[in-house]
Parts: structure tokens; sequence; C-alpha cells
């Protein structure tokens, strides 16, 4: 069954299969088709968002079971619902010893019938980083020890952790109790030393890990999806659940984790119709697109997971005319480069020469066997080194396609543009090598099979994290230009787009993507929804902004002396999208949000090397001016301009709300996005979800914020159940003009007789504030109109009479 709508669900211990399954009539109620459910599979005991998967093959007991699961399922049938769940095909957790694959790995090495699951490099052993301390200060301290475990030997780690001894090593031979009482430090080390794996001090892990992990956690190991036995290993639980009917269809996390997508997605269909032929399965994937980046049209699945689209949208939301103003102020305040491009690379570069070096240097290597087998034997590790490291540094998507013997013609353009970036970087006389490994990448060095997909398999797996940790994890924490333009899948650079480049990219999703996921907010996201439509605000109104934040930042100054102008002015613009005037929870959620930002960006704090008292300061600022005396006059202020941007800000939520549910594609709302969601990063975007509210308010409650946010929901999903247009529907731009034009956009969805015109305002910032309508006076709009498909001419006065929405 294709889905109409979606409403994404996060389970955890605290949020099962029951909760969820008392809440299918609500969900039906309000008229999504389909529940979408993040990881099922058993996770790390614990988890919050079951990421950390550690068995694929079993339903995770903790959201309960398969039993849990089948009820669920049940209801969700018999109100009219289907199931999506998120599934983790590119690694697993591997934190403890929770992960039996991963301790049979450990216990027979290369031997274990689970050797080839994980992405191991079987020329050492596998390093472990897992103490605290260097190995030998670890043993001496009792934080590494020798114990008993269900009648045979384990070693022990300082948190309780076991991990096996080789079956085939001596100390079996000797008495248990023996040989735990005669236990040394130096018996233990030569121990250790026989072992399949090596305990390492955890901060070396950056440069001596020799398996592939998932970004720059520790905990989580890569998986080799492309090995056949290795991807029926682990979905097989996947295929069973499709072919009982418990789900009809899958989102993939972090598609360009694995070493061939295109194929893996083709794979996937393919088992996918052995197992039910007469059912299609609908596959998405998480797929983080350049602005220019088209996606690729041959995987055959539905499209990406939605962060493209929550990117159009807030493009088309931020007023362009804001930016040079926004620009100058970031850099009056803070000091730092205005450009983001410059901000990505230092990011960049810092994450290449540290996080990521294990995994360069092996990409190295990679390259260098390849060019000695083509006999290239004048290009050295160095050349190599310092071509790829440029090519990662300003590489313009997360990666390309190839397979070492070819590559998909839509790469081209990528390595084209990753040269041109790259060749002011290089080394003098270096430019052939640069070439060379380009020529590698496109599919020169097909002749030498194993060793050109090896490599080339190798820079793809790493471009991918460099661009997701550099950029979306650091250069967004470090750059604070206009808060809601840095989020997952963003450009800051490119900042605003017109109309008719939001045209052209609905154009683009009805033809090639119809039935693709739309998303506004993600468990992912670094602001809710509505956070990032008010922060859109700031970019209409930059004078009115630059007023206020001087005033503000002078408080901070004199009360926070020590606090950087850059962290404050990051601090008042995460206020102005958290801010809800009553919540208790305010300064203890900012609170948390001012470590994980501090410490992403890495220049005042790190997670490796926190700085607590700067955090502290920090901290102190936020608490002076949302509960200090001293920070009364602030509050005010504050309060004040919160006020005159608050119409502006619901007239930019109703219009986002109005393009996710109107748009092609499948729109997913996130987890309680139907009322108010001003969130800030994971975990915060995570809190509970009170649907007992949110059910009280669809039935016709009044005292939520938001309220009418849900009542348009509500409505648009009625809509998509009785309309084909809007599920499958061409996509007509309509088009407007007069003064105003830029502030409408306009279009038709078209399906056979039936055709649904809609005409949304947008970048009302200026005309709204100060008021407390979300439609600006019918004077404003001039002689602005909306030219129908039928030919009539809406006035925008009257379309826009009374809601920032019109449907015709």
């Amino acid at each position: 069954m294709m889905p109409r709508a979606t409403y994404r669900l996060q389970f955890h211990a605290g949020f099962t299969f029951a909760d969820a399954e008392a809440i299918v009539p609500y969900l039906a109620e309000l008229g999504v088709s389909h529940l979408y459910a993040s990881p099922i599979t058993t996770a790390a005991k614990g988890s919050t968002h079951g990421y950390d998967v550690t068995d694929p093959t079993r339903v995770n007991p903790e959201l309960g079971g398969e039993d849990g699961l089948l009820r669920l399922t049940a209801a969700l049938r018999d109100h009219g619902l289907g199931l999506i769940i998120d599934i983790v095909p590119n690694h697993m957790g591997v934190a403890g010893d929770e992960n039996a694959w991963w301790m049979d790995v450990l216990e027979h090495g290369e031997q274990s019938a689970y050797a080839r699951v994980f992405d191991i490099d079987w020329h050492e052993r596998i390093v472990l980083p897992v103490l605290g301390t260097p190995l030998a200060e670890a043993i001496a301290d009792g934080a590494v020890k020798l114990v008993r475990h269900c009648k045979s030997l384990c070693v022990q780690l300082y948190d309780g952790a076991l991990y096996p001894i080789r079956p085939d090593d001596p100390i079996h031979s000797e008495d248990v109790d023996g040989a735990i009482r005669n236990a040394s430090p130096e018996s233990l080390t030569a121990l250790l030393d026989r072992q399949h794996y090596r305990l390492v001090y955890w901060r070396s892990a950056n440069d001596s890990l020799n398996w592939r992990r998932f970004f720059s956690i520790n905990e989580l190991a890569g998986v080799r999806v492309e090995d056949p036995e290795v991807f029926e290993q682990t979905h097989r639980l996947y295929f069973d659940l499709f072919a009982r009917g418990m789900i009809d269809g899958v989102r993939i996390d972090h598609v360009d984790g694995l070493a061939d997508p295109a194929g893996y997605c083709r794979q996937l269909r393919s088992r996918f119709q052995q197992v039910a032929p007469d059912r299609h399965a609908y596959i998405v994937v998480e797929k983080i697109l350049a602005a220019d980046e088209p996606f690729a049209t041959d995987w055959q699945i539905e499209g990406t997971s939605g962060y493209d689209f929550m990117r159009e949208v807030a493009e088309v939301l931020h007023d362009p005319t804001g930016q040079e103003r926004l620009v100058a102020l970031w850099e009056e305040v803070s000091g730092r480069e205005a450009s983001f491009d410059e901000e990505a690379l230092a990011a960049r570069r810092d994450l290449l020469a540290w996080q990521f070096e294990g995994q360069l240097v092996a990409c190295v290597a990679a390259f260098h066997r390849l060019a000695q087998a083509e006999a290239r034997d004048w290009i050295t590790r160095g050349m190599l080194r310092r071509a790829i490291e440029r090519l990662l540094w300003v590489f313009p998507v997360y990666r390309t396609y190839g397979t070492g013997s070819s590559a998909p013609a839509s790469d081209e353009r990528v390595r084209k543009a990753a040269r041109d970036a790259a060749v002011p970087l290089m080394p003098p006389g270096e430019m052939p090598v640069l070439d060379i490994a380009l020529g590698w990448l496109a599919g020169e060095g097909a002749a030498q099979g194993e060793l050109a997909a090896e490599a080339v398999q190798r820079f793809q797996q790493l471009s991918a994290p460099i661009a997701a940790k550099g950029v979306e994890d650091t250069a967004f924490y470090r750059h604070s230009v206009l808060l809601s333009a840095n989020d997952v899948g963003f450009d800051p650079q490119r900042f605003a787009s017109s109309p008719a480049d939001f045209h052209a990219a609905m154009h683009g999703r009805a033809e090639h993507y119809p039935h693709a996921m739309l998303a506004t907010a993600t468990h992912d996201h670094k602001r809710g929804e509505d956070a990032r439509a008010r922060l859109a605000v700031l970019s209409a109104v930059p004078e009115a902004w630059a007023v206020r934040v001087r005033g503000w930042l002078a408080i901070a100054a004199a009360k926070a002396e020590a606090v950087a102008p850059a962290d404050a002015y990051a601090l008042l613009q995460t206020l102005v999208g958290a801010w809800e005037q009553d919540d208790e929870t305010l300064l203890e959620r900012v609170h948390d949000w001012q470590r994980k930002a501090l410490r992403e960006a890495k220049l005042r704090s790190s997670w490796e090397a926190p700085d607590e008292g700067y955090e502290a300061r920090c901290h102190d600022l936020a608490t002076l001016l949302l509960r200090g005396e001293e920070g009364q006059s602030f509050r005010d202020e504050f309060a004040a301009f919160m006020s005159q941007i608050a119409a502006a800000a619901l007239a930019n939520t109703m219009a986002q709300t109005a393009l996710h549910l109107l748009a092609p594609g499948v729109p997913d709302i996130y987890q309680g996005c139907e009322l108010m969601d001003f969130s800030m990063v994971d975990p915060d975007n995570r809190r509970p979800v009170d649907f007992v509210l949110r059910r009280a308010v669809l039935e016709g409650g009044e005292g939520a914020a938001g309220a009418a946010k849900l009542r348009l929901v509500a409505d648009l999903l009625a809509r998509r159940q009785r309309s084909a247009a809007l599920c499958n529907g061409d996509y007509v731009p309509l088009q407007v003009t007069g003064a105003r034009a830029a502030h409408v956009i306009a279009f038709a969805r078209e399906c056979g007789e039936e055709r649904l015109q809609c005409a949304v305002a947008i970048r009302l910032g200026q005309p709204l504030l100060g008021q407390d309508r979300v439609v600006p006076d019918v004077d404003w709009w001039g002689d602005t109109h909306v030219i129908a498909a039928t030919g009539e001419r809406w006035a925008a006065c009257d379309l826009f009479a009374s809601s920032p929405v019109a449907l015709r």
C-alpha cells in the first residue's frame, strides 16, 4: 500500500508498541495512512533511538517484542493504517558485550561465523578503544581483570563488560579459580597479547582503529552489507515481516555509508518482490542532497526521506533581502568569517586531520596499492594523501557512486566541481596526482579489479562522514548568521531561493519522485519546524533584530565578560526559536543545548576535552537572562520583541504546513509536530509527546498554542484522503503578477479532471511586524494577482483576506 501521509514515532523503553497502539485511533482520526517507526530491532539496552542495533534478527523486547508488534500491526490494520519501519543496514552497536555477533568475532577472530559481517581490516588484531587509561595503567588499577563467567574465564572491564578469551588459548587448560587467583599484571598482559582483539585507550581510536565505524562513534561498527550472505543475515527479519503483511515498506538509514548504495537498493527491491510478488514495498532512503544535486533515477526506490524538501521549504520562507544585513551583523558580533564555505573548509580540515586519521590512512594505502599495480611508481603515499585530503576538504556532495570499474554519468559533474575547488589548494607540481585519483573515481582503474574497487569504496565511505561531521556537526555550530539556515541537508551559503526555484523543484518531484517523503521535522533536526519558521522572520526584519541584539549583547557582555560574543549571539537566536513564555523547562533545555553546541563546535570546548569552566559561564549567562533579577529588563524587551514577530512567525508556520501537505510526495509528520514544535537538537527533539492534548484539540479543543496549525494539518490530510490530485497529480505553477508577486507561491495539483489550486503567502515579516493578524492589510497587496489555471485573475488581497493559505 503506497503511503498517503505518514506519522513518525520514536520508540524506546519509555514509549513502546503498546503506547503506540493506544494512539492508533488518534492517528487514524488525524488522517495519516501509515505509522512510520524508528528502528524496531533489538538495540543496546536503554537505547533512546534504536540505531545502535545489537541483533537485527529479533524485534526489540524493550519495545514489546514480536508479540507487541503483532498487536500494534493488528490495531493499525483495524483502523486502515499501515506500518513503515526504519532499518539500519550500515552499522551495528558494539558497545560493551551485548552484541553476540561481535563477541563471537572477538572470541574466534577471522574464523568466526560472523567475521564477514563487520568491515574489519584483518591484517592486525581488532582494535577495541574501550579503556579509560592506557592498558598498563588500567591493569594496575584493576580496571581490567580476569573473572569467572558461566564456568569459564573472561576479561572484565571496569564497566562490567565481559570480553571472551579465544578457545585455543592455553589458559583454558588451567583451573579457573587458580588462573584468577594467580593472575598478575604480567600474565594478564601476556594473555591479552594472545587474543584476537587489542584493548586500547579510547583516545587512540581516531588513529588506530582498524574497522569502519559510523562517523566517529566507537560504539557503532560498519557492516559489510554488500556481501550477499551478510545481506541475507541482517535482513531476514524485514523480509519475513513484509511477507506476513506486517510492514509496507522501509526507510533506509544512512544509505551513503554503504559500499554500493544503488546496488543495495536494487537488491532490496528485488528481494521484497521475491517474498511478496503481489505487493509493492515502499522504499525511501536517508540521503542528504546538495542544493543542486539531483537524486538518481535508477535506484528503483521511491526517493529520499525528505531532508531535501525541508531545505527547499526553509529557503523559500527566508527573505533574501535580509541576507546581507544579517551577514554584516554576524561579522560585527563574532569577528568570524562570514562565508560559510570557508567555515566548512576549516571544519573539514580539522576533522579529517584528527577524527578520521585511521580511515584516511587506510584510504591512502588502498590508492597506493592501486598506483603500484598500475606501475605508477613515481606516485608516493604522501602525494596521494595530499590529493585525497584536498578532495575531501572540498567535496561538494556527500559522495559519488562509482564501483572502481564504472561510475554513473551524474558523478562527472561532481568530480569536476571537486577538481575546480581543490586546484587552488594543491601543492605545486602535484596536479597530475589529483587528476589520476579523480580518474580512478571515474572507473579508470577497472583493469585492477578488486584493488580499484577497494580504493574507490574507501574514498566514498570517507567523504560522506567528513561532510556530515565537518559541516553539520561542526561548521553549523560555528556559523550563526541565521540558525534556521543551519539544519541537516541545508546550505547556509544559499540562504534563500525564489518561488521559481521552488516551483522547479516541486515539478521535478512530481515528475521523477512523486512518492518520496516530505519532511519538515525529523529526529535529526537541529531545530523544530516552528522554531525555524519563527527564526526565518529575522531575515525579513534584520534592522529591527540588529537594534535589539546590540542592546542584549551589551547586557551579556556586562554580566558575562568571559563568554564569546558569537556564543552569546547563538544563544539569543536559540531563544527566539525555542521561546515559550510559560515553559518551566526552557532553561534546563537551553543548558543542554549549550553544552552540545559548544562541544560540537570544538572551538572553546569539545566532547573529548570539555572546558567545563567555560561551559558554566555560558550556562550562567543563560540563567541570568532567563531567571536572574539582573536579566529582567532583557526578558521584558525580549518578550516584547517576540510579541512583535508572533503573527509573522505563525504565518510562516501556516505556509510551511500547507506546502508540506500540498506538495508532490508523501508528507511525514514528526511526532507531535501537528502542534507547535519549538524543539532544539536531540535529545530535546525526542521529548515525550502529549497525545491526550492533541486529541482534545483535534476534537474541537481551543486551549492549546498552535491549535490553528493542527486544524490546518487535519484539514489538508482529509483533503489528501479524498483527492487523487494531491496524492498522485501533476504540479503546475500558477503565474503571480503585481508588486508583491515574490510573496506568493501559487500552483495547481491536477489529476485527470480533478484540479486543486493552491496559493500560499510567504515572507510576511515586514507587513506583519507588530500586528496581531496572520495576513497583511489588504492595501499592502496592491495590484498582486494570481492567474488561475482557467485564466481567471484572483486578487491576492481577496485570497489572503483571513489566512496565508488559500485553496480553490
